[in-house]
């Protein structure tokens, strides 16, 4: 199983999430492209969440120095992100993918994180609570059903907000895999809980 995780936009939990699912399904992980905090990156983020001894960390396609939009990222190091140069890991294990920002963050002039996405992903959609979040949620389902990308499953990120989760799940129809609560840190331990608490609606996609 191929699961894509992307976001409503930036900073709304999708590395987190990640970390949980590849600990879940003690999946293999890969994000094709980082711009900036090279040093302390996503993949970075999620080896030192996860404690299962399986699951590998592959590099980036395209580590970028700007922590900015990718395709002002490449600008600035002075290339071109190219989606013929992006090769997904060979592994005959679960494999977590995951995107930047929202669905049509930028990767040049041509192509967004959307064109990453393969027949053979499911995507999951993470999505945080604030004002607005419920436009940005339906509007990115909506650009998937444009594409005749399925949405395999949502995740919330923050404290439970009823009104917003039951109108996003009806109008989508998505599987609710979870919420991600507004936890004082993460470590491995609090990883492994919820990793445990959404692996069965993982394995059930």
């Amino acid at each position: 199983m191929k699961l894509f995780i992307t976001g409503i936009g930036t900073d709304v939990g999708k590395t987190i999430a990640s970390a949980i699912i590849t600990q879940a399904l003690e999946a293999d992980y890969w994000k094709p492209i980082q711009a900036g905090d090279l040093d302390n990156s996503d993949s970075h983020k999620v080896k030192s969440q996860i404690s299962n001894p399986k699951s590998q960390i592959f590099e980036n396609s395209y580590k970028l120095n700007t922590p900015a939009s990718p395709h002002l990222a490449a600008s600035i190091d002075g290339i071109m992100i190219d989606l013929k140069k992006i090769h997904e890991p060979a592994t005959k294990n679960h494999l977590v993918i995951e995107g930047a920002g929202g669905v049509f963050v930028p990767l040049n002039n041509q192509d967004s994180i959307i064109d990453l996405i393969q027949k053979d992903y499911k995507v999951l959609l993470v999505s945080r609570h604030y004002l607005g979040s419920i436009n940005h949620t339906l509007l990115t389902f909506e650009a998937l059903k444009n594409r005749n990308i399925p949405l395999a499953g949502i995740i919330f990120s923050g404290d439970e907000n009823k009104a917003s989760e039951e109108i996003i799940l009806a109008k989508t129809k998505a599987k609710f895999i979870g919420r991600i609560e507004e936890e004082p840190y993460f470590n491995t331990n609090v990883i492994q809980q919820y990793a445990d608490d959404f692996r069965e609606n993982l394995l059930n996609l």
